[in-house]
């Protein structure tokens, strides 16, 4: 019993210590070198996004949605989007939007509309030339029509081009 009740004190002294540790810790305040380097929730430091979306329903024609970007140089970009199928659908969609940030948010710079009749799935890729200096991203629609239409979108995180 006695043991135990200095197992308790010295665990309690022990917590006790390490909380006073963590709260007089020095704080330091980093502070980025420009705007571009504050990397939001929305952007990724990494030359390479992805996202990839299956049906949320899952239903009988649309399987899943899949976009990327990624940074090829200091002005180029490639795009690509995948829309996947269950089976061979009477109409297949993808389109592709190429977003940019200005001001601090993200708007359409570019967009692409594809379709295909009786396949399975439908994929492109795009190598986009683009000025530097900000976060680009790529937002997908992705669906399926063979009686009724399923869809699905895609978003992924942007990447600085700089």
């Amino acid at each position: 019993m006695r043991a135990i009740r200095r197992w308790k004190r010295i665990l309690g002294i022990g917590l006790a210590a390490g909380m006073l540790a963590v709260t007089t810790a020095a704080v330091v305040p980093v502070q980025a070198s420009s705007i571009l380097d504050e990397v939001t929730d929305l952007e990724t430091t990494e030359d390479y996004a992805e996202d990839t979306e299956y049906s949320r329903l899952r239903g009988n024609n649309l399987n899943y949605g899949n976009v990327k970007v990624q940074k090829l140089s200091s002005n180029e970009i490639a795009i690509s989007g995948v829309t996947q199928c269950h089976h061979v659908c009477d109409t297949v969609y993808l389109y592709l939007y190429l977003e940019r940030k200005v001001d601090g948010s993200y708007g359409t710079y570019k967009y692409w509309r594809f379709e295909a009749n009786n396949v399975t799935s439908l994929s492109r890729g795009i190598n986009v030339i683009v000025p530097s200096g900000t976060y680009y991203r790529v937002r997908g629609y992705h669906a399926a029509k063979d009686g009724s239409k399923e869809s699905t979108s895609t978003l992924t995180s942007g990447i600085l081009i700089k």
